[in-house]
């Protein structure tokens, strides 16, 4: 069955689309280093890096505004308030929306006070480190919404993450 935004039933198009953001903001985190440590022996490299970045950077955030809204449609549809997993993607979404902040600040630094740059300055490498750093943690959060509660895929049976209450049940422990 076709969900509109939200994918195919079992199916959802947000994680797919996580993706290219995660995957860009890794690299743009490295080549930021790159460019930071081959300025001084080469430094043609060393602009080529940052401008990699740059570039990385922008189509990661371009297609993270599509994932934001699947997630946000996700988030609207297929959960319920005072459960485990709205707990579960509160907090990832938290993780990104942070995420995505210091993205657009690293964005808008690059692209206005930092345009003429020969190679990643130190302000820059630390956002990007930290984008990439969080990104990481913010996937694993997002993913354990998928492997561990089966949010929006078919599962084949109940589970307590989707039950009201207000006591985590984390995998391999024994509920009540």
């Amino acid at each position: 069955k076709f969900k509109g935004l939200r994918g195919l039933s079992g199916k959802p198009l947000h994680p797919p689309l996580t993706d290219v953001p995660i995957t860009a903001y890794l690299f743009a985190a490295v080549f930021d280093v790159v460019s930071t440590v081959m300025h001084g022996s080469h430094a043609a490299l060393g602009h080529q890096m940052y401008l990699a970045g740059t570039w990385t950077l922008l189509g990661g955030a371009a297609v993270s505004v599509l994932a934001a809204g699947t997630g946000a449609i996700d988030w609207w549809k297929s959960s319920e308030p005072g459960t485990q997993a709205r707990r579960t993607i509160n907090a990832h979404a938290l993780t990104m929306i942070v995420v995505t902040l210091i993205v657009l600040v690293d964005l808008i630094l690059r692209l206005t006070s930092y345009s003429d740059r020969l190679f990643a300055p130190a302000l820059i490498v630390a956002l990007s480190v930290v984008a990439g750093a969080l990104v990481c943690l913010g996937a694993t959060i997002g993913g354990g919404l998928v492997y561990d509660y089966g949010f929006n895929v078919e599962t084949a049976g109940d589970h307590p993450v989707w039950h009201k209450n207000e006591q985590d049940v984390f995998p391999g422990q024994a509920h009540e």
